[in-house]
């Protein structure tokens, strides 16, 4: 199920199921529905009409907003809100009953950064987020979890966040598998020495032994793919098609006429998306991160 033939599908973003091969669209709806994506496989879509407010926490948006086609939140400032107010990541949840988990992710070389995710959704978080190696570090309550993580920022000054950009600049040439995971191994260490007494770790979170998972096979990273373009938004009556080579986190990278363009599928969610044919390329707005000399141009 998918945008294939006439109809038009709403997009509700790329997700990254438990076992899956690889990563499917969800498209809003009753019931919803997801098209799995396969490397190698072609796609292409067009947008329709105006962009629209994807509500918050499972609501329709009572009033339907049209919202920036350059945004990657697709929420209505109300929604956003809303939203927001029922994040763990926004620290607006502190007696949530859950077990979490800390981790250690890392995007590309000198890029590791910390983070927490419940136990429950297993490592969804790491994919969604386009970690090409992570591993656990501990398990226990929000709160124990929570500080931790701010604990390895101000003792490891490891981050919270690395901008996409970032991620996707490093992605044509990453490193091999004993080099990535031994700069995670190593944070590892770093980490677990701040269990001693004293050092500020909290009681109730019990350690997890290293155990280095790594996507590249998962994401189609376990070759080189140089990016050229990539899109900065959809536009009413845009196309965008290509053959499906790697995909990680929200990216879908995409060989097309002139080279690979990297859609962040964030920027596709609330859009109606039609079946086009995936050897007419991209007709929509995109920055050269590539050095090939376009600037936010159509081509």
């Amino acid at each position: 199920m998918g945008w294939q033939g006439r109809q038009s599908w709403r997009c509700g973003g790329l997700r990254w199921p438990e076992g899956a091969d690889g990563p499917e669209l969800g498209w809003l709806g009753s019931p919803a529905r997801a098209s799995a994506l396969g490397y190698g496989k072609e796609l292409g879509f067009r947008a329709e009409g105006e962009r629209h407010c994807v509500g918050a926490r499972g609501n329709a948006c009572p009033t339907a907003a049209v919202v920036s086609a350059r945004s990657t939140g697709a929420r209505c400032p109300e929604c956003a809100r809303l939203d927001r107010a029922h994040s763990v990541a926004a620290d607006t949840i502190a007696d949530d009953p859950r077990t979490y988990r800390v981790y250690l992710a890392w995007f590309g070389p000198g890029m590791v950064k910390a983070g927490i995710t419940a136990e429950e959704r297993g490592a969804a978080r790491l994919r969604e987020q386009g970690a090409v190696v992570f591993s656990w570090l501990g398990r226990g309550p929000l709160m124990a979890a929570r500080r931790t993580e701010e604990l390895l920022r101000s003792a490891l000054g490891v981050p919270d966040r690395i901008p996409y950009a970032r991620k996707r600049a490093v992605r044509a040439a990453l490193p091999g598998a004993a080099e990535r995971v031994a700069e995670v191994e190593g944070l590892y260490g770093r980490a677990a020495a701040l269990e001693a007494p004293g050092a500020g770790w909290p009681q109730s979170l019990e350690r997890l032994p290293f155990d280095p998972v790594d996507h590249t096979g998962l994401f189609g990273l376990d070759g080189p793919v140089e990016v050229a373009w990539a899109v900065t938004g959809l536009v009413d009556g845009g196309v965008v098609g290509g053959r499906l080579v790697a995909a990680a986190g929200p990216d879908l990278h995409l060989a097309a006429p002139g080279g690979v363009v990297v859609l962040d599928t964030r920027l596709m969610t609330g859009w109606d998306l039609v079946g086009a044919d995936p050897r007419a390329g991209v007709s929509v707005p995109v920055a050269d991160i590539g050095g090939g000399g376009i600037q936010h141009g159509l081509f």
